[in-house]
């Protein structure tokens, strides 16, 4: 288990903190992640979780800040600032005919065909037209497209709500093993119990003015404090 999502006054590389986030009339909020945590974001349906991640990737009009290497995102250029703070939404955009076409190839096609392949698909997906995609080959996808980018900070919204059991598992998997290979820190939204039990170190549950810290819990737990948050 690791140490509990707090505010830091000396941030490690790579720590990301959230200071005084404010959105609409909800916060401040106040936490940061560890290099290397996984937290899970639980909440009732619009209680704000969509519009906390959009927050922190800096998408939408917010007060307060967010730092990564004690630096404000808005000292980041925003294409960069998104590129190491990566929210994957539920629905992805695409914009190209091909899903080759989405992927960027830091460090050549290989990488890119690795993280298909451990996430259940082939080499061959890259010609694939993005119109034949489901809904869940399109979230899969979606996080490779993120991890090629090799961002410090992930922010996953809903990302496993389309798959079956199986590809569920292998999406879990596939991000579990970047999180250990490049210690970077996740922020998952989810309203599956058993997801967050198997993924996260440590729970946040989101109020209108607060969040709230849970830690080594059962997955009768995430799902008893889930339903216990009121709008």
């Amino acid at each position: 288990m690791k140490e509990p999502v707090s505010p830091s006054s000396s941030p490690d590389p790579d720590q990301l903190i959230v200071s005084g986030l404010r959105f609409g009339s909800q916060g401040p909020y106040d936490f940061s992640l560890a290099p290397g945590m996984c937290c899970g974001l639980s909440g009732v349906s619009g209680s704000g979780k969509t519009l906390l991640l959009r927050a922190i990737a800096d998408l939408d009009e917010h007060q307060g800040e967010c730092l990564l290497n004690g630096i404000s995102s808005s000292a980041y250029p925003a294409f960069e600032w998104r590129s190491r703070v990566a929210l994957v939404p539920a629905e992805s955009r695409w914009w190209h005919e091909l899903v080759g076409d989405h992927l960027i190839y830091r460090d050549g096609e290989k990488r890119a065909v690795d993280l298909l392949v451990s996430c259940g698909f082939g080499a061959e997906v890259l010609n694939w037209q993005v119109q034949r995609l489901s809904t869940g080959e399109k979230q899969r996808l979606s996080v490779v497209r993120a991890l090629l980018r090799e961002p410090s900070v992930l922010l996953l919204d809903e990302i496993g709500s389309s798959l079956d059991g199986d590809s569920e598992l292998l999406l879990e998997q596939m991000l579990m093993d970047y999180r250990r290979r490049r210690r970077a820190s996740i922020l998952w939204v989810s309203h599956s119990p058993g997801q967050l039990a198997r993924v996260a170190d440590t729970l946040l549950v989101l109020h209108p003015d607060r969040l709230e810290a849970v830690q080594e819990v059962s997955q009768n737990q995430f799902a008893q404090k889930n339903q216990e948050v009121s709008p």
